[in-house]
């Protein structure tokens, strides 16, 4: 398969705005109608997933995604003409964004499809052929991406490949021109070291741990009903869900109160009987998230709402904790599910001090009125993006970059970003009549000295 690709690389970056855009509105049919419905039975069957949360996360940011680059892709496609400087007088330059060439996604289980077909109509209207490695945990949507593909993209174009982690590693041993990642930091790093031994540029979309600051100033209902549903969406197996709660010491007992009320709001007194709310991937991801949960209340943590689960059927409430010593896991790890420690601080350095003194984050989220604060907060950390008095919302603006830094990962997608990820912005410089360099050619005498000389100087 890979051997097909490269062999048609040519062909596929040779197609025109045209031919690009009408794979682009087969991929849209294609979700919006033909498959919608099986995209929402396999995730279901997968993980429980709600159809509305489907819609949502799962097709409508795809269709976003064709929608936009619909309306700005004859615009990218163009030279981006550059100036010359008068040192290259008779010269014209400009950037010619051309495909890399072969290209393997492997994406991950908690958004299957968006973050599978996401990265792919960047690489299409980038003019590249593609390798699909979707998640093995989410089988059932595989099967019905893997059919899509078929049914839309020759063989020489787009295929998806099925298979767990030692496909995997087959897969990153073929010498890709581009790797786009989604998944944790330890598999980005193996993806990464693989990625060299082709010398093959990467794109790491990864996670880490999230912060959300609320201050005093903050209006807190507004802040905590938020803060809830974009935690528990898709039961916090979310990249850039909140991963901790940072809040004013002194808005505690508020911030829990209302916790409580809008956990109870959304998905009823006993939240394991709402349609609203999907389980936890497979019993590893359960077992995982309930040693973090037994482990913190062997330290004296103090679960504030929610704790209760399910082995069976693979739930855990929705979970708010206080009191965690730093050493424990949850504040340690990225959680990736419906569980919230809650941390104070006394002021907003500390805060600061606090976030800082872990990895940078894929995501950072205030909540606040106070301009100075918010300004401070933004100049004295690092994040891959930040919402203010908002989360999650960020990564719907098309014409904002999504990805980390550092450990939440490396370069940008989403819109003309994801685009130029991509792309190899070609640098190309035409000589149209005599030029100034032509007044430099050895043999070098005294003139040609003080050519260079006011060159120096002036230009």
């Amino acid at each position: 398969m890979f051997n097909t690709l490269k062999a048609n690389q040519f062909n596929i970056g040779n197609t025109t705005y045209r031919e690009r855009i009408k794979k682009l509105d087969k991929l849209k049919k294609s979700l919006e109608f033909s498959y919608k419905m099986r995209f929402q039975d396999a995730l279901y069957s997968d993980f429980g997933k709600p159809y509305l949360e489907t819609n949502l996360t799962e097709i409508y940011p795809i269709i976003d995604e064709i929608n936009f680059t619909r309306r700005h892709l004859k615009s990218w496609l163009k030279k981006q003409r550059v100036d010359t400087p008068i040192t290259l007088l008779g010269s014209s330059s400009w950037i010619k964004y051309e495909p890399k060439g072969v290209c393997l996604i492997m994406s991950p289980w908690n958004y299957p499809v968006s973050l599978t077909f996401g990265p792919l109509v960047s690489a299409i209207v980038a003019g590249n052929t593609v390798i699909l490695k979707p998640s093995e945990m989410t089988p059932n949507v595989s099967i019905v991406m893997a059919e899509l593909i078929k049914d839309i993209f020759k063989e020489d174009e787009v295929v998806l490949i099925e298979g767990d982690a030692k496909t995997a590693q087959e897969l990153l041993k073929l010498p890709f021109n581009h790797i786009f990642f989604t998944g944790s930091p330890a598999v980005g790093k193996l993806v990464m070291k693989a990625a060299a031994e082709h010398l093959a540029s990467v794109t790491l979309e990864l996670g880490g741990k999230s912060p959300a600051i609320v201050d005093n100033t903050a209006h807190l209902d507004k802040a905590i009903k938020k803060i809830v549903f974009g935690k528990f969406l898709n039961s916090g197996q979310t990249c850039i869900t909140p991963d901790y709660l940072l809040i004013d010491e002194k808005l505690k007992g508020d911030v829990v109160a209302l916790f409580s009320k809008y956990v109870r709001a959304f998905y009823s007194e006993n939240p394991e009987t709402s349609t609203s709310l999907c389980r936890i991937v497979n019993q590893k991801h359960f077992e995982r998230l309930k040693a973090h949960l037994e482990e913190a209340i062997s330290k004296s943590a103090v679960i504030e709402v929610g704790g209760s689960s399910d082995a069976e059927n693979y739930f855990i409430e929705p979970t708010l904790i206080s009191g965690l010593p730093e050493n424990a896991s949850l504040l340690q790890e990225e959680i990736f599910g419906p569980i919230l420690p809650l941390v104070t601080y006394k002021t907003i350095e500390e805060a600061v001090g606090y976030i800082n003194a872990k990895e940078k984050p894929l995501a950072l989220y205030i909540y606040s009125k106070n301009k100075k604060r918010i300004d401070f907060i933004l100049n004295n950390t690092r994040a891959g993006s930040t919402a203010i008095n908002h989360n999650l919302v960020q990564f719907l603006n098309l014409n904002l970059p999504f990805g980390g830094i550092n450990n939440s990962g490396m370069g940008k997608s989403h819109g003309f970003f994801g685009f130029q990820e991509f792309s190899n912005q070609r640098s190309v410089l035409k000589q149209h009549t005599f030029g100034a360099v032509d007044l430099i050619y050895p043999p070098y005498n005294k003139l040609k000295q003080k050519i260079i000389d006011l060159a120096i100087k002036w230009f």
